[in-house]
């Protein structure tokens, strides 16, 4: 039988480069054992942090020591000629130019399929204010949030005050200023008084140059995961809890810093309502393949927010998404193998319309 030739295509010009680094490489040991091994023949790509794309032993030399490469050419985009043999891509590009519309348009352009959802369901989950639009579209309940560009920081010293004011009246505090467009709760800053935004703004402002600022709220933090194209389906309900002042990248991935509690200890009422949103929430933004959806459960008045989608979750040995679907019966080498057939499978629809 002829093996699918499958690129696997790592690292990036992004803040995320080095979790992309460790989910390929826990890709790249499942798709290299058990029955994936007769199936697939993997070929590792890897983007260095100045866009030059790398083949042969340089990426594997990165898998083996978990370390970024220093970017030793200016090549950039020169592709690899192995690049055209591969009949489905498997990217794991985090962050910006990754997983926000960049490289699905690339591989689109190329005319390979590749796991994950499309251009527009890629940028639509990457961009937090494009995201929550879309959501509140669906009708899903969310926390208060205001959005602001760069500009209106550095401009009039007279408009600071003022949105300083409104922050004040319609979040208050704690609330956690973010940038717009990025991954791994990089350039996130709770906020805790009026004295701690403007460092926060500036903050989140040298990451991206539109900002979202959301209200704190006291709640459990709940996550479920979808895998599918057309009919997709939800895992078990999953939950979080961590050591710092919020979830964010130490916590995500520094061993022992969280604790992934699956299933969630939630009832069955609440459990129901959490897949249900999870799956709108994926229709919302036209996802394909594979999602995490995260969710505030605020227990004394049994609401649920919705928080974020991410369209392109993780794959370490933290990660909640495949631990997720462990939970639901779907080991990591069958998930791998479920979503390159995906994948597989939306390049064929595409081809009947």
């Amino acid at each position: 039988m002829t093996k699918v030739q499958v690129g696997l295509l790592f690292g990036g010009n992004s803040g995320e480069h080095e979790v992309s680094i460790t989910s390929a490489r826990a890709i790249i040991k499942a798709l290299t054992c058990g029955s994936n091994m007769n199936k697939y023949d993997v070929k590792p790509f890897y983007i260095q942090k100045n866009g030059v794309w790398q083949t042969g032993e340089i990426p594997q030399q990165v898998l083996d020591s978990g370390f970024a490469l220093q970017s030793q050419s200016s090549q950039v985009w020169n592709f690899p000629s192995t690049a055209s043999d591969m009949d489905v891509w498997f990217p794991v590009v985090h962050g910006p130019n990754g997983e926000d519309g960049t490289i699905q348009g690339l591989l689109t352009l190329m005319q390979v399929p590749f796991v994950g959802s499309g251009v527009l369901g890629s940028a639509v989950g990457m961009d937090k204010i494009a995201m929550k639009t879309a959501f509140a579209q669906a009708g899903l309940p969310q926390v208060k949030y205001m959005t602001i560009t760069q500009s209106n920081i550095g401009s009039n010293p007279c408009i600071l005050p003022k949105l300083y004011d409104d922050i004040d009246k319609n979040l208050g505090y704690p609330c956690f200023v973010k940038p717009a467009n990025l991954g791994s709760s990089v350039g996130i800053t709770k906020v805790y008084e009026r004295q701690g935004l403007k460092p926060a703004l500036n903050k989140a402002a040298s990451y991206n140059h539109r900002i979202i600022i959301e209200a704190g709220v006291i709640a459990r933090e709940l996550e479920c995961a979808i895998l599918g194209n057309a009919n997709p389906r939800a895992s078990v309900i999953g939950e979080i809890n961590y050591n710092s002042e919020f979830y964010d990248y130490e916590a995500k991935y520094t061993y022992g810093h969280s604790q992934l509690i699956i299933p969630a200890k939630i009832d069955d009422i609440i459990n129901q309502k959490v897949q249900k949103m999870a799956l709108q929430a994926f229709a919302a933004v036209n996802a394909l393949g594979l999602s995490r959806v995260d969710f505030f459960y605020l227990e004394d008045t049994k609401d649920i927010l919705i928080n974020e989608i991410n369209t392109l979750p993780g794959f370490s040995p933290f990660s909640m998404y495949p631990q997720l679907w462990a939970h639901s019966g779907v080991a990591f080498p069958e998930l791998l193998d479920i979503l390159i057939q995906l994948a597989l499978e939306k390049e064929f629809a595409s081809k009947l319309d």
